[in-house]
């Protein structure tokens, strides 16, 4: 079994009880880059049976810049599995081993930016069935809490989930993207779990790299924290798009890296409720970190007007 570190169990892989507010959200998100070939994506579902759905994202990008995207939300009334819009995740060994499977169809976007205006990108970009199938196994520990002292007196409306954990995990598997051209994945990403009342205009911005204030780097198996970072990042002429950073971090042993980002890769999501709109860019980023090369997201989310 996997090193867990927090208060955390084994049994928080699975559903939790479904909490009255009407935001209350238990999500499940997949990410995985094979970098032999450059190509990744993430998978996410967040039931929020309380509001009768569940918002299931599939997220591939190919590594000729083409992206393949579908998002629902599917009617759910229970909180009792991840399954809905043809996505699938199973726990096979709780803290170690987890599958992800979908079946479904998809738009094929030539030019992912198109995304900005959703009912023109799923209305004019072809369309196709793919499917996945995807093996998820522990290479690091299991590191969350499962309450945050700082939503206490917080009304659900203005909560991000108060319940969380990540893990870095190995992925092989095999996805098939239709037209006869399937492909084989081995690689590593990360995943994560949280419960909790969320809406995602609670927060006014966060840069998501798994390299943050409050993350780690793991090191021999060990986590060693990371007590500051510093993020610069360079912009698109909109100001909203990132498309390089440069990362600083200082761990807790005096340790300090640099981290360079260049994305490869862009689609720009966004929710809206209330009014209200907020942009989530994900970049499939191409790190350079000393001699080392390797693949994964950079996530900014902004609020916008």
């Amino acid at each position: 079994m996997a090193k867990i570190v927090g208060n955390l169990t084994p049994e928080d892989d699975g559903l939790h009880p479904l909490g009255p507010e009407e935001n209350f959200n238990e999500s499940m998100y997949f990410n995985f880059f094979d970098p032999a070939q450059a190509v990744g994506g993430f998978v996410r579902l967040g039931n929020r049976a309380n509001e009768g759905q569940a918002e299931m994202t599939v997220c591939l990008f190919l590594q000729d810049g083409r992206v393949l995207f579908a998002f629902k939300r599917a009617k759910i009334d229970h909180n009792d599995a991840f399954d809905a819009g043809g996505l699938q995740f199973e726990v096979i060994e709780p803290t170690e081993k987890l599958r992800t499977t979908y079946e479904g169809g998809v738009i094929v976007l030539d030019n992912p930016k198109e995304l900005s205006d959703p009912s023109r990108a799923f209305r004019e970009s072809p369309r196709r069935r793919i499917s996945l199938d995807l093996l998820h196994e522990a290479c690091g520990p299991m590191y969350g809490q499962t309450h945050d002292k700082a939503e206490t007196g917080r009304s659900a409306d203005d909560q991000f989930a108060k319940a969380h954990y990540e893990q870095h995990m190995r992925v092989t598997g095999a996805i098939d993207l239709g037209e006869g051209e399937t492909l084989e994945i081995a690689g590593y990403g990360l995943r994560d779990h949280s419960w909790g009342p969320r809406y995602w205009q609670a927060v006014e911005q966060y840069e998501w790299l798994t390299v943050r204030h409050g993350g780690v780097i793991i090191r021999d198996g060990e986590l060693i924290p990371v007590v500051a970072a510093e993020i610069e990042a360079e912009y698109e002429s909109n100001g909203l798009y990132h498309r390089s950073l440069v990362v600083k971090i200082e761990t807790k042993d005096g340790e300090t890296h640099e981290i360079r980002g260049v994305v490869k890769g862009f689609i720009p999501l966004r929710n809206r409720r209330a009014g209200l709109t907020t942009h989530i860019g994900e970049g499939m980023t191409e790190w350079t970190f000393g001699d080392r090369t390797g693949y994964g997201l950079s996530e900014f989310l902004r609020q916008i007007e």
